[in-house]
């Protein structure tokens, strides 16, 4: 009895007749459905490519959890200190700025400038 129909869904394959879970064909020529006794080619499997998308979330750990606890893993909004200082490009009257210590320590940060109006950016060595 060759049916030729099958139906897949992800890397799970499903006989056309009766809509019994099949068996991965792996390196069978045929194969037989358990429930009807339907018979599907093996080739028509060959080649199938599944690809699955998952979230951090979707795999939670005692590991994780703890630590979102202490750390407060996840996104963090930080909006940079501003100063009134013009833009060299645009002439607003105030910029945004953040320090980052970038070379040893015994030498001062750079300072990040962006403004607000413009997003012309530019940096600064104290």
């Amino acid at each position: 009895m060759a049916s030729g129909r099958q139906t897949s869904f992800g890397s799970l394959i499903f006989c056309g007749t009766c809509a019994n879970l099949l068996d991965s064909p792996g390196d069978q020529d045929h194969i037989v459905c358990q429930a009807c006794g339907d018979d599907h080619e093996g080739a028509q499997f060959e080649g199938v490519e599944t690809v699955s998308c998952s979230q951090e979330s979707a795999f939670p750990s005692r590991l994780r959890n703890k630590r979102a606890l202490v750390q407060g893993v996840g996104v963090v909004h930080r909006e940079n200190a501003r100063v009134d200082e013009p833009c060299p490009r645009c002439g607003a009257a105030e910029m945004t700025y953040q320090t980052i210590q970038m070379r040893s320590a015994d030498e001062g940060q750079t300072v990040f400038y962006e403004c607000t109006k413009c997003g012309h950016g530019f940096s600064v060595n104290n």
